[in-house]
C-alpha cells in the first residue's frame, strides 16, 4: 500500500485517551502512536491529570486534541480559549449551543494567543463547535428537551452559525456529514465520534456509523475509543480498522 495513502488515512484517526492515569495514556500512545494522527485528551483524563497531561503531551510534540467542550459566556470562554493556547494546545473545542458570540470570542481569542506565542497567522488553531450529542437521537430531544426540530436539522443549523462566527469546523456524528460539506463547503472540517468498525460492539451511542463510511461520506477527522483501547490486541485491532477502511478485508 501506498505509504502517502496510509499517511492520509493516519492523519484522519484520532483516539480518545478514555483512561484515568498518564502511566495509561502513554502506554496507548506508545503502542498506536504509528496508527493514530491526533490523540483526544478528553474530560475524563483532564479531570484526574489536569495539566500534567498536557506537559506530557507538548514536552513530547504529541499532536492532541483537547476535548473540553467549552461551554458558558461569552467571556468565560474567551478567556479559556485564549489559556488553551498559552498552554500548548492548538486543536479545541467549544459547543455550537453557546451561540455565535460566544463561538466568535473563542477562535478569535484562540487566533490572537496563537498568533502571539508562534509570530505567523498563515496556521491557526482548530476549533471546533460541538453540535449534538452523538448519544442523543430524535426521540431524546423530543421527548426530554421538547425540540420538534430533526436532529440532522439542528446540527446542520449549528455548523452554519459555527461556519458564519469563524470555527474551522464541527464535531457532528457521521450520518450528517456529507450535509455538513454540501452546506458549509469542504474546507469546512467535520470531527465525526460515533465510530464503530464492523465487527465492534455499538455502546452508548445512537448516530454511528463504520470508518470507512465516514471517512468516504467526507469525515475530516474520525474518534476511535473502546473500540479500540477495550480490546487485548490493540494494534491488531487497529490494523484491522485500516484494512476495513482501505477495503482489503474486514
Amino acid at each position: 500500500m501506498d505509504n502517502k495513502i496510509l499517511d492520509e488515512v493516519k492523519e484522519k484517526i484520532v483516539l480518545a485517551l478514555d483512561v484515568d492515569t498518564i502511566d495509561e495514556a502513554k502506554k496507548l500512545i506508545n503502542e498506536l502512536k504509528d496508527y493514530v494522527g491526533v490523540f483526544k485528551v478528553g474530560l475524563q483524563l483532564y479531570t484526574k491529570c489536569g495539566n500534567d497531561i498536557v506537559k506530557f503531551m507538548n514536552d513530547n510534540n504529541i499532536k492532541y486534541f483537547l476535548d473540553v467542550k467549552l461551554y458558558d459566556i461569552p467571556n468565560t470562554v474567551k478567556e479559556a480559549s485564549r489559556n488553551i493556547i498559552e498552554c500548548g494546545a492548538s486543536f479545541f473545542n467549544v459547543h455550537a449551543l453557546g451561540g455565535y458570540k460566544m463561538m466568535n470570542e473563542a477562535v478569535n481569542a484562540a487566533n490572537a494567543a496563537y498568533f502571539k506565542k508562534t509570530n505567523q497567522n498563515k496556521i491557526k488553531p482548530v476549533v471546533l463547535g460541538v453540535t449534538i450529542l452523538t448519544s442523543l437521537n430524535d426521540d431524546v430531544l423530543k421527548n426530554e428537551f421538547h425540540i420538534e426540530n430533526k436532529s440532522e436539522n439542528l446540527v446542520l443549523t449549528l455548523a452554519k452559525l459555527a461556519k458564519e462566527a469563524g470555527l474551522t469546523g464541527v464535531v457532528a456524528s457521521p450520518l450528517e456529514v456529507k450535509k455538513i460539506k454540501e452546506a458549509c463547503g469542504n474546507e469546512f472540517k467535520v470531527l465525526c465520534p460515533g465510530i464503530r468498525p464492523s465487527f465492534s460492539v455499538v455502546n452508548d451511542q445512537k448516530r454511528i456509523s463504520t470508518p470507512r463510511d465516514a471517512i468516504q461520506n467526507g469525515a475530516d477527522y474520525i474518534v476511535l475509543g473502546r473500540a479500540v483501547t477495550k480490546e487485548l490486541n490493540k494494534v491488531e485491532t487497529m490494523e484491522k480498522i485500516y484494512k476495513e477502511i482501505l477495503n482489503n478485508g474486514k
